[in-house]
């Protein structure tokens, strides 16, 4: 029962996290916190899929230890990890320094580390990334341990995506409001210096690099200078 309530509080405390938290490393950074405290892990970690590389790489961990967290990126469908990725499925491996598949057993003596769970964070059928749970003795995961860390995972998937998707639309209104600042620049310098509109980019373009400056600075610059129209 006192296992049920416990598990219960960490996926509260983790949906407010997401709730509260604004930026994506902040908020990673708090679930492995969180996750590491509840599962007793030695090491907790969340790795992120670059899927134009095909790699996993480490994105938080609660670890202090530089070797870990400097630990290089793994290929999708490489080590435990990557494994998890690629068959979208949890892996409990007893003893990562005895495991002919892991590939950092040496990290993993130097950092004091056995029994390995590692579940894959799923969003829409879809494999991110992966939350690794490391004990420092041998210990044979239970599957409420399993299931408790497939939820955390599955609620860190979905916020990471949908983070990402804010970032995204926010990215792409600045873009829009670059691209309006910069045709009305355009429209002034071909107005004032009756140059064509490619010759007017090109005199923003050179602004630019050669005073170092953003282009919206430029054509903002441009426009505040601009004669009034008679």
């Amino acid at each position: 029962m006192r296992r049920k309530t416990l598990q219960l509080e960490t996926l509260s405390q983790v949906s407010t996290t997401i709730t509260s938290t604004r930026y994506l490393e902040e908020m990673l950074h708090l679930i492995v916190t969180i996750t590491a405290r509840t599962m007793g892990s030695a090491i907790c970690s969340i790795m992120l899929a670059d899927e134009a590389r095909g790699e996993l790489h480490i994105a938080a961990t609660q670890s202090l230890s530089e070797a870990y967290r400097n630990k290089p990126a793994l290929k999708i469908g490489e080590s435990v990890s990557g494994r998890v990725v690629k068959e979208r499925r949890a892996i409990a491996v007893p003893d990562v320094t005895a495991d002919p598949s892991y590939v950092y057993p040496d990290l993993a003596r130097h950092e004091g580390l056995c029994s390995l769970l590692s579940v894959p964070m799923l969003c829409q059928e879809r494999a991110i990334g992966v939350i690794n749970s490391y004990t420092s003795a041998p210990h044979v995961f239970l599957p409420d341990e399993i299931g408790l860390l497939e939820a955390i995972a599955n609620q860190a998937a979905v916020a990471i995506e949908n983070t990402r998707l804010v970032e995204t639309t926010a990215q792409m209104r600045e873009a829009l409001e670059l691209r309006k600042v910069v045709e009305r620049a355009k429209g002034i310098l071909m107005r004032e210096r009756r140059l064509t509109e490619e010759e007017a980019f090109r005199v923003l373009q050179r602004q630019s690099m050669n005073n170092r400056r953003p282009m919206r600075q430029v054509a903002e610059a441009v426009i505040g200078t601009a004669r009034p129209r008679v």
